[in-house]
């Protein structure tokens, strides 16, 4: 058996597979609730991150009844983005600013300034933003020059956990794709960022691709969970090339949407190519020697979350859902902007404010629901349209993450998309396309898209009802311009 362990923002999730790819046991460990304690900060305790893997594991070798001399290789994904530092001793310096953290726009700005934005995207094929890794260690830099002057190694989330499992300080292309500090094109780190901005390049650490072996369990941590040592760990990927991959997003044609927190359209690309305008994100693959491109809405799931968790708490997902259903297409003219925690695809905007607009007294809490659903879908959208105007050719659509797990969503989705919506018999997202790249890693099959090929299923598909897709044509195009009228009185927000 194989085992797949994702670092997720709510808690990490170990999956063991078997040699088709079918499922034998998963379990989830929940993490502390992420730190906010300022609009727009975001942090997170690597150290939970570690307890709740070490949990993970050991609940899921005992829900399979197995042990640890089974598994023949491990796989890992994470959230992407997060910023993990350590200092000589190997120890954490201070919590991660993980990848929704905004705080770091006046050192984007600075690397712009002082490298030019021309330059940035030549080195590493995309702008620098907000949401990435290198932004947020320069923060650390401006802000707390002590914390700084520790730093002895930087890590993405899954690297820390890497790093407590193996004691090897390694990445992988796919994540490291999103650091700001890689360059996607020759599949390598931009020394050349690192220099231009002063930074030491031994604080980085080796990178694999997805599909190599990184490291080997060490004896303490057999000790510690279950596992074997000796046991091989591959390179993994970012959350969201494994979900790719756990989608079967490895050959061209078949692009996904994936509602967790943030919602990401990802498609694969056999040569690499990048928008000008770096409005969607150019990655490298977790398939060895391809690149994807995908957009991101910041607060897809986080809408809904916040909706339940503010304003209907202890309501189930299920209830807000069919409650929204209860509303016309369009919610009465009320529109969803899910700008809770800045934007990226398409506005590249930290300072954007999600909200309703167009709301009147005859509006009900369905209404309320429904919109939310739409504008998170309209966004999506705007993710998809960027990325066909690359050149990526779309047969169809497949969804994952909890937002998919509604067919109501997935109905309304196809409408917005104008595609067909599928689903798949394995709903698993990163655990699994971890499992599957550990599964493929060690030699049981000669390719990723061989793997997936022979893994994965679909089950279901919906497609636009004509009806649907004209009207949503229409309100795609109201909510398209509701952001460049309101980006000025953003900016007035931002500065108060």
């Amino acid at each position: 058996m194989w085992l797949g362990i994702d670092i997720g923002t709510g808690g990490t999730r170990a999956l063991l597979i078997d040699e088709r790819g079918g499922v034998r046991a998963g379990y989830t460990a929940p993490h502390e609730e992420m730190r906010m304690e300022r609009p727009l900060w975001a942090e997170q305790r690597p150290e939970n991150w570690w307890d709740a893997a070490v949990a993970a594991i050991r609940g899921v070798l005992a829900a399979a009844g197995v042990s640890g001399d089974q598994i023949k290789g491990i796989g890992l994904s994470g959230q992407m983005h997060g910023l993990v530092i350590l200092d000589s001793a190997d120890a954490v310096i201070r919590p991660s600013l993980i990848w929704c953290d905004q705080r770091s726009q006046s050192q984007v700005d600075a690397v712009n300034a002082k490298l030019g934005r021309a330059t940035v995207l030549q080195y590493i094929a995309n702008p620098v933003l907000t949401g990435f890794t290198l932004p947020k260690l320069l923060w650390v830099r401006d802000n707390e020059p002590r914390n700084f002057e520790r730093v002895r190694k930087m890590l993405l989330p899954k690297d820390y956990v890497r790093f407590r499992l193996t004691g090897e300080f390694a990445s992988e292309v796919s994540d490291a794709s999103g650091t700001a500090v890689f360059d996607v094109v020759n599949r390598r780190w931009s020394y050349e960022m690192m220099d231009g901005l002063g930074l030491d390049r031994s604080i980085l650490p080796a990178c694999y691709e997805s599909v190599e072996v990184s490291g080997k369990i060490t004896a303490a941590v057999a000790e510690l969970t279950g596992l074997r040592a000796g046991t091989p760990v591959v390179g993994g990927g970012g959350d969201q090339a494994a979900s790719a991959v756990g989608n079967g997003i490895v050959e061209e044609g078949i692009v996904s949407c994936t509602l967790g927190t943030s919602g990401v359209v990802f498609a694969h690309m056999e040569k690499v190519a990048y928008d000008p305008a770096g409005r969607v994100h150019t990655f490298c693959h977790a398939v060895p020697g391809k690149w994807h491109v995908m957009g991101v809405t910041q607060g897809a799931g986080l809408s809904l979350q916040w909706f339940r968790n503010r304003l209907a708490p202890g309501t189930s997902y299920d209830a807000l859902t069919a409650e929204a259903a209860q509303s016309p297409a369009g919610a009465q003219g009320l529109f969803w902007l899910p700008y809770l925690m800045g934007e990226r695809t398409p506005h590249l905007d930290a300072t954007a404010r999600g909200g309703w607009i167009g709301l009147t007294a005859s509006h009900t809490r369905a209404d309320l629901i429904r919109a939310v659903i739409e504008g998170v879908s309209y966004s999506q959208r705007d993710c998809l349209d960027i990325i066909e105007s690359l050149g990526v050719a779309i047969n169809s659509v497949r969804a994952s993450g909890g937002g998919a797990q509604s067919a109501f969503w997935r109905q309304l989705l196809a409408g917005i998309l104008n595609q067909r919506v599928v689903t798949l018999q394995t709903q698993e997202g990163s655990a699994y396309g971890a499992a599957l790249l550990a599964l493929a890693g060690t030699g049981e099959y000669g390719s990723v898209p061989e793997v997936c090929r022979a893994a994965i299923r679909e089950t279901d598909s919906v497609s636009a009802a004509e009806a649907d897709r004209a009207f949503y044509e229409k309100g795609h195009r109201v909510y398209q311009a509701l952001y460049p009228a309101l980006k000025p009185i953003y900016e007035q927000i931002a500065a108060l």
